[in-house]
Order: C-alpha cells, then sequence, then structure tokens
C-alpha cells in the first residue's frame, strides 16, 4: 500500500511530503521510501497564517480563509508528490496547527486547518485528516504521535534509546520495552529562536541558520535562569505543549522579569542554550545511552554540539542511522498512521499520549470514487523497517 504523509510542523514554513510503500511480513512491517520533499509556503500565506496564530487576536472569516488557501496549497503539494513518483492508495494530511488547547495539564482540544477536500478533489486519492483529536477523546494529548513509530523503529536496539524531534517544539519518545513508551514534548526547540529571528529579521527564512547568530552572541545567564524557572519543565509526562505557551511575547515578559539588556545575538545564543538545556537534562535523567535526533534543529551545530557536550556519557546521533531522514520523519510517521487506519489498526501508543486506550485515528475524506479500504488486520506490526526506495 502506497501512503503519501504530509505535514506541516510548528515552524509553519512549509510542507513536508514523503511517500511510502508498506509491506507487512508477519510481526515486521517494511516501509520502501519512495519519495521525500518539501513545498514551502508563499511568502504571503506564511505571513497571514503566523499573523493569525496566538497570542493574536484572529477572525473567524481569517480562519476560513487560511483553511481554504493551506488546503489548497497541501493539495499542491500532493500533487506535486504524485507527479514525481507515481499514485498512491491513501493521503495523510496533519494539516496546519493553529491552536491546541492545554489547560490545568490536561489536552482539551487541538485544530488543525488545511481543508482535506481540496486535496481529494485534486489528486482524487482518498485523504485521512484531523488525526489528533480522536487520542484527545480517549484522554490523551495528541502528541507526540511520532512515539508510535519510534517505539517500533527503535525495537531491538541495545541499550536505551530514545527518538528526539527537534522542530518548533523539542519530544522525545523512550521504549521501555513490550509496547511501552515514554514520550512528551519536552519544550521549545527552535519555536522561541524561530520567534526572536523574525522579530529582528536576523534571516530572510525566519531561522539561526546553520546556528551562526548563536555561535557569535554569549549566554546570558539571569535570562536562561528565568526560563528554565518555568513550570513546565516540571510537569510529569505525558504532557504537551505549543506556540500557544512559548510565543515572542513569552520571550518579552521573560527579558523583562531577568531586567536583562540584551542584544539580538546573545537572545537567540540564550535561547539556543534553553533548548540545549532542556533537552540534555530530560535525556540525561532518563539513562538514556543512544539519541536519534531529527528535525531542523538536527541541522543546527550549535545544539547538536551542545547535547554532545552535555551528554558525555550518550551517543547523539542523526534518525537517519534507522532509515528515517532527519527532515522526513515526521512526514513518514503520519503515512504509518495512515497504513494503520486503512487497516483497522490503533496509529496512537497511548503509553506515550496518555489516552486510556490506543485508538484508530482520523477521519476519511473519499476520493474521486467509492471508498475502499483493505481487509482489517487482527494483528499490529511489532518492528518497522525502513529503506530507501529504488
Amino acid at each position: 500500500m502506497r501512503v503519501l504523509g504530509m505535514i506541516s510542523g510548528t515552524s509553519h514554513d512549509g510542507i513536508d511530503t514523503a511517500i511510502v510503500d508498506f509491506g507487512a511480513d508477519g510481526d515486521r512491517l517494511h516501509g520502501r521510501i519512495v519519495h521525500t520533499g518539501s513545498h514551502p509556503y508563499p511568502t504571503g500565506l506564511r505571513s497571514r497564517l503566523a499573523a493569525a496564530l496566538p497570542p493574536a487576536e484572529t477572525t473567524l472569516s481569517e480562519v476560513c480563509e487560511l483553511d481554504t488557501l493551506i488546503g489548497q496549497t497541501f493539495a499542491s503539494a500532493a500533487a506535486e508528490a504524485i507527479l514525481a513518483s507515481g499514485d498512491v492508495d491513501l493521503i495523510v494530511s496533519h494539516g496546519q496547527t493553529v491552536y491546541h488547547w492545554v489547560e490545568g495539564g490536561h489536552a482539551h482540544g487541538t485544530l488543525q486547518i488545511g481543508q482535506p477536500a481540496w486535496i481529494a478533489e485534486r489528486t482524487g486519492a482518498p485523504v485521512l485528516s484531523d488525526v489528533r483529536i480522536r487520542d484527545i477523546t480517549a484522554g490523551g494529548h495528541g502528541a507526540p504521535l511520532v512515539s508510535y513509530m519510534d517505539t517500533l523503529l527503535l525495537a531491538g536496539v541495545d541499550g536505551v534509546p530514545a527518538a528526539l524531534n527537534l522542530g518548533g517544539i523539542a519530544n522525545i519518545s523512550i521504549p521501555r520495552g513490550a509496547g511501552d513508551v515514554t514520550a512528551y514534548d519536552i519544550g521549545p526547540a527552535n519555536a522561541l529562536i524561530d520567534a526572536a529571528v523574525v522579530r529582528h529579521g536576523g534571516h530572510p527564512a525566519g531561522f539561526d541558520e546553520d546556528g551562526r547568530i548563536a555561535a557569535s552572541g554569549t549566554v546570558d545567564e539571569a535570562l536562561l535562569a528565568v526560563l528554565l524557572a518555568d513550570a513546565y519543565y516540571r510537569l510529569p509526562a505525558p504532557k504537551s505543549t505549543g506556540k500557544e505557551h512559548f510565543h515572542i511575547g513569552y520571550v518579552d515578559q521573560a527579558v523583562a522579569t531577568a531586567g536583562s539588556q540584551i542584544g539580538f545575538a546573545d537572545l537567540v545564543a540564550t535561547l539556543t542554550e534553553l533548548t540545549i538545556r532542556t533537552v540534555a537534562d530530560d535525556v540525561r535523567a532518563a539513562g538514556v545511552t543512544k539519541l536519534l535526533v531529527s528535525g531542523g534543529g538536527a541541522h543546527n551545530p550549535v545544539i547538536m554540539d551542545g547535547l554532545r557536550s552535555a551528554l558525555t556519557g550518550t551517543e547523539v546521533a542523526s534518525s537517519d542511522t534507522l532509515g528515517a531522514p532527519a527532515d522526513d520523519k515526521e512526514a513518514i510517521a503520519f503515512a504509518l498512521i495512515g497504513w494503520c487506519t486503512a487497516h483497522g489498526l490503533p496509529g496512537s501508543n497511548p503509553a506515550g499520549t496518555g489516552a486510556r486506550s490506543a485508538r484508530i485515528l482520523g477521519t476519511l475524506t473519499p476520493g474521486a470514487g467509492p471508498l475502499t479500504l483493505p481487509t482489517p488486520l487482527t494483528r499490529a506490526p511489532r518492528s518497522l523497517v525502513l529503506e530507501p526506495g529504488k
């Protein structure tokens, strides 16, 4: 079964795509990655999206228009991937998260926009969307959903392995054996760094390329202490967070509390150190011996070198070593969720999200023809092997 997974993450810079050809062999699932790509948002659309995100106020008319425009952009990304690599049996669209409602330590709702009917109309393929909410209705956080794939990928890896994703938010999955996993959002990875860069115009694309800005600055210890004092870091797992909490206004308040007169480069250096410190503290506390990193932060040498320096007893490597390209891992994870749903299998790990039990995820939009699903499977895979396509 060929499944196209698509996601725009908390950095909202564009849409990652991955087509995976899945085949089950007993307890093992094989995934041949036949396409990966990235489809940037048009500059105007990205600006409109950023302007509508919390803590900014917006209108229902703007949400409606963004839902359409983002859905059309996802449709273009899907058509582009299919043109490059051939037809698919199913498309999974994560869409764009615009709000993740967490209150009192519990997730109560989540909103992803990017109308899937535009994708189905453009491609003729059925589309699975709205994949997080079912886990939340079962008492979970709806995140990190990638922990399901992480558990399968890390099966059989020696020691205490963990998968770390450094997107806008840092999340980690630490398998504990027999399908058990500890998984949660650690805190900001690139979210605050990107917010500062956008505010100060430090890079046209809105991020610290190769960590150059951070490398030119000095960490402000007083500001770092204020940032580290956030109560979120001491909440027990499972837990989730997002840009509703970690945004530029949050940075401004922290700077004011610290009483810092801080320059741009020093601010970026301090926010980068916050990511390093919070991730390293949790990895060390969990006794992780091998850390496999994905996401945009995996390309930031200041973050990666900082993690290696702080984690001398831990091997820090790219998720590529397990066949999951660092830039495409989340798109592959949503393709896997689609395969699970199509075969009547849960695509979440309740030990990682906090749900009462696993759920079959998503809402299906039919394509050009009748909606026909494979014969349901009675047993879920216990491991996943990914390999590049030929």
